[in-house]
């Protein structure tokens, strides 16, 4: 008996209604349903789009459980499986007909002001008011680089590469590399290339001047950062584990949500 934990997207009838499916499916067989999180998994299922994977690796990847993604909606990046496929996607998984596709998280810590955050795309640093920037100070692996005056910062991780930093033109990076990327968001200044760092390379970030700055983590707001305080990106302990098929990769994604061409 296997016990599987699903995470739902919370706004999607059809994402709730599969996942009854999902679970009588599973009845049928002998396994059991189980709470991410909480119960100890065999697999988490996630039932949704990119939001609701960001959701069930945050919840589980610290207990190294793997993740199934069923999309619920547009093309993701992160999910594996269509709705009509759950069910032979589910037998491949119980027959060891699959492989684990390992990707790299960033330990997020503010020095004891939040609780340690996991992030798998990414923490940014946001102005708190319209028509203000946000003064902060890089330093990466202890040593100080430079100071930025920003709309705010991004430290993404590969997978992360093709969230946020993309929308602010930042490089795609192979989810396969363990890298980190930083790249200010309309820096007040010439240089406001990204740059691209080895995963061993801490990114440090303090918040300078009388203009404090919101943390977010994978889209979650975590708190208000005031000048001296200070949050520091790493390599994450513990990767996040998604299940592959082999059916789509990286690239095909893609040239499919870019409606690009072979020429």
């Amino acid at each position: 008996m296997a016990i599987v934990g699903m995470v739902v997207h919370p706004d999607r009838a059809d994402a709730a209604e599969l996942a009854e499916r999902a679970g009588a499916w599973l009845a049928e067989r002998g396994h059991k349903v189980g709470e991410p999180g909480t119960d100890p998994l065999d697999l988490a299922v996630s039932l949704g789009g990119d939001g609701t994977m960001l959701r069930t690796v945050d919840l589980v990847s610290g207990a190294g459980v793997p993740v199934l993604g069923i999309n619920v909606g547009n093309l993701g990046y992160l999910t594996e499986v269509e709705p009509a496929d759950f069910e032979h996607a589910l037998d491949r998984f119980f027959a060891g007909d699959y492989r684990i596709e390992e990707r790299m998280t960033l330990d997020v810590d503010t020095g004891g002001k939040f609780p340690a955050q996991v992030a798998l795309n990414e923490a940014w640093l946001d102005k708190l008011h319209p028509g203000h920037t946000v003064h902060l100070r890089l330093c990466i692996a202890g040593e100080p680089f430079t100071t930025y005056a920003a709309d705010g910062f991004i430290v993404s991780t590969p997978t992360g590469s093709t969230a946020y930093n993309l929308s602010v033109r930042g490089p795609i990076v192979s989810p396969t590399l363990a890298a980190m990327v930083v790249k200010p968001v309309s820096p007040h200044q010439l240089f406001d290339f990204p740059l691209v760092l080895g995963p061993e390379e801490d990114v440090r970030l303090e918040v300078l001047a009388d203009r404090p700055a919101s943390l977010l983590v994978d889209g979650r707001g975590v708190g208000q950062l005031d000048p001296g305080d200070a949050v520091t990106c790493r390599r994450g302990a513990h990767p996040a584990r998604l299940v592959r098929f082999g059916g789509r990769n990286f690239h095909s994604i893609i040239k499919a949500k870019f409606g690009l061409a072979d020429r």
